[in-house]
Formats: structure tokens, sequence, C-alpha cells
């Protein structure tokens, strides 16, 4: 099974140099994430699924993360971007359809897939594929949630993402699917990513400053409405029985 022709020509030529700073940017916070969460454990062969430009692979690189890192990616400008960085520890890099991973049964001690399954048709599909060439998994989604979330359509299809979840909903999936909850993390965007993000705009900073303010000072609403979720898991069991 493959994406859809229309995503597909959406993100063909979605990576270029013009927006690199940006997204490495956004990338070491997520590196940053993937590698608190992965503390204690070793992981020699790990892939990440949906790898964009590669600014997240090449922040893993910086850190000598793992021996051995792969890559599959549906978007051809993503794959010559991170061609491009000639990282040390990157084996190598492949197109796939989006569904279908081309490696076999456990091949990866741990598969990273960082701001992918909120812009996946089939989530359950790609999660499924995840868990069979995997021990252990990294996700992390945005949490895009809110009570008038349906009023915000147009703004996030503009990104690109036609799932939203809440940490719980997402525990949810997981956990349908067969996937043990080791240990996760909610996080806010950087200071530095949002100032590329808002173009300098201070007004839009102050907002955004309050905001991560009232969220860390009541634990529950940063419990609810984080910027990031994160979590660290490993195979459960087969998941859902009813499909």
């Amino acid at each position: 099974m493959e994406i859809s022709e229309n995503l597909k020509q959406a993100y063909n030529e979605q990576y270029s140099d013009s927006t690199r700073v940006w997204r490495e940017s956004g990338a070491k916070t997520k590196s940053e994430n993937i590698i608190s969460l992965c503390g204690g454990h070793d992981f020699k062969k790990v892939l990440e699924v949906g790898s964009g430009d590669g600014s997240i692979l090449m922040w893993l690189d910086k850190a000598d993360f793992c021996p051995e890192m792969y890559s599959v990616e549906i978007s051809k400008s993503g794959i010559g971007q991170i061609k491009k960085r000639e990282l040390k520890s990157l084996v190598e890099v492949k197109y796939f359809s989006g569904y279908e991973i081309p490696y076999p049964d456990d091949f990866f001690d741990l598969v990273i897939c960082s701001h992918v399954i909120e812009h996946v048709e089939f989530p359950r599909l790609l999660l499924r594929e995840i868990q069979r060439v995997s021990k252990n998994q990294v996700f992390e989604i945005p949490i895009d949630f809110s009570l008038k979330v349906d009023q915000k359509t147009e703004h996030f299809l503009a990104y690109g993402h036609i799932n939203v979840y809440t940490p719980f909903l997402f525990r949810f999936l997981l956990k349908t699917e067969g996937f043990q909850i080791i240990r996760d993390k909610r996080g806010f965007y950087s200071n530095e990513n949002m100032r590329l993000q808002y173009n300098g705009n201070r007004k839009k900073m102050l907002v955004f400053n309050f905001k991560k303010m009232i969220y860390r000072l009541i634990p529950r609403l940063k419990d609810i409405k984080p910027h990031t979720y994160t979590v660290l898991t490993a195979k459960a069991g087969p998941g859902l029985q009813i499909m």
C-alpha cells in the first residue's frame, strides 16, 4: 500500500536549503527528547521513519547516539537533503511507500518516528509496520488538540496535520496496537525555534511565553496541553484482535 498521490506530490518538493535553519532549530529539541528518553539503553541499529531533511539525524549523529543509523523517507527532496549531509553514522537512506518499510522483522533495535503520525492517512497501518521491524520505538507528536480545534482546520491542514491527539489519546492508540509504554515526556517548543516561526514578532513571542509559563505553573495543564508528547515504547503483544 502507498500513500495517496496527493500526499506524495505535496511532500516531494517539501524540503530545500531555504527551510534548513528553521527545521534544524526544531529538530534540536526533538533529538534532545529522544536522547533523554533513551538514556540507559544501548541501541546500536536505529531507523528513523519519515526523516524529512535529516535534521534529527544530524543532531543524533553529532551526539554519537548510535553506531548505525538508517532512514526511510517518502519525499525525493527530503532524501536529497539527507544525502547532502554526509552523516558519519548514516548507513543508508531509502525511499519508502509510506506504509511498507523495506527491512526484515526485528531488524532494528529502535525506530524513531517524530512528528510523522499526525500526517499519516492510516496511522495504525504504519504503527504495525514500525512494530514489525523494531524492538523499541520512540514517537513524538505535536499536541494540536484544543476545545476549538475544529475551528482551526485550515491552519492545521496548512501544516499537513490530518490527525489530532492529546497525550492520553495517543497512548490509547499505542496500547491498542500492542505497544508497551516505557517512559514518556511532555515538552515545549524552544524560544529559538518560535522566534524563527514567528519571524521575530514580539507580540506573538510574549503570548507564547505567557502560555508556556501558565502551563508550567499548573502541572495538570502541562499534562493535558504541552506542545509535544514524546514516548519510548516496546512490543507488548499483538494489539487489536477485532481488525
